[in-house]
């Protein structure tokens, strides 16, 4: 009875461990696939915008300059400071009058104090500073609004170059396919004494180097699923599935080059950054002039010193005042010719990028329009490619055809199907590179 009770339990352990093993591996294979599911383009920029590193360093760049607009501001408003102590004195203070000498305060006493002070006027100064800090806020929104979209292309760019390589991939495993089919055919004709020894060797040989570039692909593809994984900021060895994306508006593609220019002036936020910096420094400047006049100030407070030999021993007090910096070795006027110096930096910037960026739009919208003709062009050739395979093989399985004019044909085909292909997602990372260049948010355009 002990024996069977035991048999049981051991059963029934063995059988619990199992169902734990079951359930670990349940786990780890619904966590493999966790990333395996299949990503869109529009999936993948709205994880790019959250998860992006970039973007985040930009978004605490961002805080910062918030954080100098709230410290400029702090220039305006009234400044308010407390005092307080207790004083022990090794003498008691005393005045003499002869023939005796009379106390002046406590040995030891209790003070304190409560002071606010206020600018009311300084010609302009914190009001141009805290401006000035507003703009250059402006500039960090704008350098994170540059980025976002620097992200975005970054990812279509090899988003378009996964999709790509998977592309050429079934390129290279049909012609792989073609390869071994006519080297069965070989073999047949051979069996049956038609054709030498030689044909079936040139099928073998062009087989394996179709296979060698086989590998090479499928490692490309590898590598550049790790580049989307490592812009997502996931596992690089996560599984990536991605799907083909539709065709651009032709609305926002087709423009002429005048309009692409003028749409790029009023949407790249590099121009923009360079006009919001030019703005801030005519506030600095102004700030910096107003160092040349006085800073009128009202200044209030309340004083407290324990002293039973004075009749008032708190006391309040107004002050209206003035200050003003008499010399300070020139150093306001070199502030204003470094200003001078750095607006005029900032508008030969501003010109040579607008060169660049004309140049950027013109290249890319000629890339569109080279690889739309590419487009026709290699379309047709892909269908005299296939007829041409067709025709050699039947030639060959007649006996009126050679197999060198069938492995060539094959080798035809794979590369017309390679040119099209590559002139097909030229063409669609030409269009990204145009809405960038213009300054139009790919986010927007990829929904």
């Amino acid at each position: 009875m002990n024996f069977t009770s035991n048999k049981f339990s051991t059963q029934m352990r063995m059988t619990n461990f199992m169902m734990i093993l079951l359930c670990m591996f349940c786990s780890m294979a619904s966590a493999s696939t966790a990333y395996a599911e299949v990503l869109t383009l529009s999936e993948g920029l709205r994880l790019v915008n959250e998860n992006s590193r970039l973007i985040k360093i930009t978004g605490h760049e961002e805080m910062i300059s918030v954080a100098d607009t709230l410290i400029a501001r702090s220039k305006m408003l009234p400044e308010i400071n407390a005092s307080g102590g207790y004083t022990l004195l090794a003498h008691q203070p005393a005045v003499i009058f002869r023939p005796q000498t009379v106390p002046m305060s406590e040995r030891n006493f209790l003070s304190y104090s409560l002071n606010i002070q206020q600018t009311l006027y300084d010609f302009q100064k914190s009001a141009s500073r805290f401006e000035a800090s507003k703009k250059m806020l402006n500039v960090k929104k704008l350098y994170a609004a540059r980025i976002r979209n620097l992200v975005a292309i970054d990812f279509v760019l090899v988003y378009l170059d996964l999709l790509e390589s998977e592309t050429m991939l079934k390129v290279s495993e049909k012609e792989v396919e073609r390869l071994q089919s006519h080297l069965r055919d070989a073999n047949s004709l051979f069996e049956e004494g038609v054709i030498t020894k030689n044909d079936l060797l040139q099928a073998e040989v062009k087989i394996s180097d179709a296979k060698q570039r086989l590998l090479t692909l499928r490692n490309f593809r590898a590598v550049t699923a790790s580049r989307i994984n490592s812009i997502l900021v996931r596992p690089l060895t996560a599984d990536v599935q991605i799907e083909d994306i539709k065709e651009t508006s032709p609305q926002i593609i087709e423009m002429g080059r005048h309009k692409a220019w003028e749409i790029a002036e009023k949407q790249r936020p590099e121009i923009q950054i360079i006009a919001e910096t030019m703005k801030a420094l005519d506030l600095e400047k102004t700030a910096r002039k107003a160092e040349y006049f006085p800073r009128l100030f009202l200044k209030g407070g309340y004083d407290f010193t324990e002293n039973r030999y004075q009749v008032h021993e708190g006391n309040w007090s107004v002050t209206l005042g003035m200050g003003m910096n008499l010399f300070q070795g020139g150093a306001t006027k070199a502030e204003l010719m470094k200003i001078d110096s750095q607006r005029l930096k900032l508008v030969e910037e501003k010109n040579k990028l607008m060169d660049d960026i004309r140049l950027e739009v013109e290249k890319y919208l000629l890339d569109v329009n080279t690889a739309r003709e590419r487009v026709a062009v290699t379309k047709g050739a892909v269908e005299q490619a296939e007829e041409n395979l067709r025709i050699n093989r039947v030639k060959y399985e007649a006996g009126a055809g050679t197999a060198t004019e069938v492995l060539d044909a094959v080798t035809l085909l794979s590369v017309a199907e390679t040119n099209n292909y590559k002139s097909v997602y030229d063409l669609k990372k030409a269009e990204a590179a145009v809405l960038y260049a213009t300054g139009i948010p790919l986010a927007e355009v990829y929904r």
